[in-house]
């Protein structure tokens, strides 16, 4: 009977082994999607902080972040000319 008992114990120790490191691995997820929860929050804030900086010194030739501000203007013309395009091609 000894060897089964030591049998069982083993595994049982095992069992508890195995469920204690699913445990640590779902916090670990948890933890991981908390992070990037918080990681998508200051990059939408970053995001709003140069919208904003953009509306208010956009129109100024001698702005800060000239290269950005060109960019940004040029891909806007970009978009508003593929869109006109995708209207002409759906007969809007």
């Amino acid at each position: 009977m000894d060897c089964f008992e030591k049998l069982g114990e083993t595994i049982s120790a095992k069992g508890k082994q195995v469920a204690d490191k699913a445990k640590d691995t779902v916090e670990i997820l948890n933890l991981k999607s908390q992070i990037s929860t918080c990681e998508e929050v200051i990059k939408m804030n970053y995001l709003e902080i140069g919208r904003l900086f953009y509306e208010e010194y956009g129109s100024n030739a001698d702005a800060p972040f000239e290269k950005q501000r060109t960019a940004i203007k040029n891909a806007r013309i970009g978009a508003e000319e593929l869109q006109k395009k995708i209207d002409r091609l759906k007969g809007l």
